[in-house]
């Protein structure tokens, strides 16, 4: 198992895989996340479930290739298999009814946000989906995330498509605008999900948040995922991935995603210079 039956590239290099996992996907839930390794000496990295299909037994996987492990998966093609899958990990997202819920989503974290979109709008919400990238044809599932929406809104960085600016831009007029909201719930790159969080704290809006600390065994035993939230010490793989985006400590998360940068470019260095010798 574990076979990759499908790979897109959907811009340079950002990759999405469709992989045979009939038991994860089975079990799968909005908001869950999986382990994977591409080979013996890879690290273990999580990527939150994109999409699942419990009939045909697969799961979707979205990435963007930025180190050594995400290189070394995005090399993988049609028929062959991940080293290693673990899944699905994490607790799912909570889905109610809630009323009118902004789902927002900044790059690739628009992938993890479609399965939660889809369930809201099942579960009776009015959703209303915020979507941005840096240029529009970075911009992901944009039909599939309208097709659960009651509105779509769009925000690039260079104005290549819908707003011109930031996510917390739509999310700010749309707040003023009188919109009722009961819940905002955001997936992305740390600080877009600080600055939404900021801005809900304001008008208090309830606000979840995903997290995506440096992880290691994704269940709660090696510590390395730990993050802050009010007062408390919590472990984003067993007490999340989702959290209170009003009591996040984000700058700390963002100083410890920092903390392996210079090994991480080492790596990399590294193993492009073996691709380049052809020996790997």
């Amino acid at each position: 198992m574990c076979e990759i039956i499908d790979k897109k590239i959907l811009h340079e290099n950002l990759k999405q895989i469709v992989v045979k996992a009939p038991l994860i996907a089975k079990h799968a839930n909005p908001g869950q996340f999986v382990i994977v390794m591409a080979d013996e000496k890879g690290e273990r990295i999580p990527i939150t479930i994109a999409d699942y299909d419990r009939e045909e037994g697969t799961i979707t996987l979205i990435f963007l290739e930025i180190g050594t492990s995400t290189k070394k998966l995005g090399s993988l093609e049609v028929g062959d298999k991940l080293y290693s899958l673990c899944g699905p990990l994490g607790n799912p997202s909570k889905i109610e009814k809630f009323g009118t819920v902004v789902c927002v989503g900044g790059g690739v974290g628009v992938a993890s946000l479609y399965p939660i979109v889809r369930a809201l709008k099942r579960e009776g919400n009015r959703v209303i989906s915020i979507l941005g990238a840096r240029t529009k044809s970075l911009l992901i599932m944009e039909k599939e995330i309208s097709n659960y929406s009651d509105e779509l809104m769009i925000a690039t960085d260079d104005g290549s498509k819908g707003k011109k600016g930031f996510v917390t831009d739509v999310l700010r007029e749309l707040i003023e605008s009188g919109e009722r909201i009961d819940h905002v719930i955001a997936v992305g790159p740390i600080p877009m999900m600080k600055a939404v969080s900021e801005l809900t704290k304001k008008y208090r809006i309830k606000t979840t948040v995903s997290l995506n600390p440096i992880m290691v065994c994704g269940m709660g035993m090696c510590g390395a995922c730990r993050v802050r939230v009010g007062k408390e010490i919590k472990f984003a793989c067993v007490d999340g991935p989702e959290f209170d985006g009003h009591k996040v400590d984000f700058d700390n998360l963002m100083k410890r995603n920092q903390r392996f940068v210079e090994e991480e470019g080492i790596s990399l260095v590294r193993y492009l210079d073996t691709q380049w010798k052809g020996e790997v």
